[in-house]
């Protein structure tokens, strides 16, 4: 099994990467939304992918979540059912982009690089890790309340930014995002369990927080993808419906980020020694 994560480029004709400055320019999002992300948190309704791409991902993610698939082991983590309910399921993944070509390339997406890059105030863009999440139709599990920091702090400073991209259209009937605007102002919160009790994350607000959270859905056409700061305090509720909501994300923090801790960064990473630079093969720099 080819490792894809020693490839830093396109692998398939899935994208076209711009040779100039010309080419690149139908890719930038608009001085209102940017400011939008600085001011609420975040920014929602970008179209990234078309419909050939996002049938091509639903059918590598269909192969990909068979425990028993030959690139298994290049996972970071792999959970058939990560929900804290028995009766919901959960699928969540991290590392996929090591094992299909469409997983791969979506790193490298021109309309998500460039985005990432002016919400990063500019700053070239260094690749930290991917997740898959699948709520099947019915019995979909929730994804509680949190901040996607609270998680990372084993990297440092904090410069990091979460994309979010549907592979169906997401509703608030089947577990689409929502986020509590302006909570990226708060600060840094603890971490909750990511698929357990879906208001754990109130006991650690203030009363004025709690004044505050009111939660905004986010529904997205499939192929469009949303843009989150990485204090902003985000989660999803169960899909009861009779449709699916699967989703990819991709995490990314500005170059020059470093790591944390001497202990390994993703599960089967080399660590890399604290205070040292992100960088190499698990970290590729997706925009200069």
């Amino acid at each position: 099994m080819i490792d894809l994560a020693d490839i830093h480029d396109l692998v398939s004709e899935l994208f076209k990467w711009p040779t100039n400055k010309e080419e690149w320019e139908q890719y930038k999002l608009s001085k209102e939304q940017v400011q939008h992300f600085h001011e609420f948190g975040y920014v929602a309704g970008i179209k990234l992918l078309d419909n050939g791409v996002v049938e091509q991902l639903r059918k590598e993610l269909a192969e990909i979540i068979d425990p028993n698939h030959t690139g298994h082991s290049l996972f970071y983590e792999f959970h058939s059912n990560e929900s804290a309910n028995s009766d919901s399921i959960l699928f969540h993944s991290l590392g996929h982009w090591r094992i299909t070509e469409g997983f791969h390339d979506v790193l490298w997406n021109p309309a998500f690089v460039m985005a990432a890059h002016q919400l990063l105030e500019d700053k070239p863009v260094r690749f930290w890790h991917d997740q898959l999440f699948y709520k099947p139709a019915e019995h979909g599990g929730v994804v509680a309340w949190h901040q996607d920091y609270s998680y990372w702090t084993r990297t440092i400073a904090m410069q990091h930014l979460t994309c979010w991209t549907g592979l169906d259209d997401a509703t608030t009937e089947n577990g689409c995002l929502h986020y509590i605007p302006k909570s990226h102002k708060w600060g840094l919160l603890k971490a909750p369990e990511l698929a357990g009790d879906m208001n754990g994350i109130l006991s650690y607000l203030t009363e004025e927080q709690k004044e505050a959270f009111k939660p905004e859905p986010i529904e997205l056409q499939e192929g469009y993808a949303t843009f989150h700061h990485p204090l902003l305090v985000h989660g999803s509720f169960e899909n009861k419906s009779a449709r699916p909501r699967r989703a990819f994300v991709l995490n990314v923090f500005a170059d020059g980020t470093v790591s944390n801790t001497d202990d390994e960064l993703l599960k089967g990473v080399p660590p890399i020694k604290k205070g040292k630079k992100m960088r190499g093969k698990f970290f590729p720099l997706l925009y200069p």
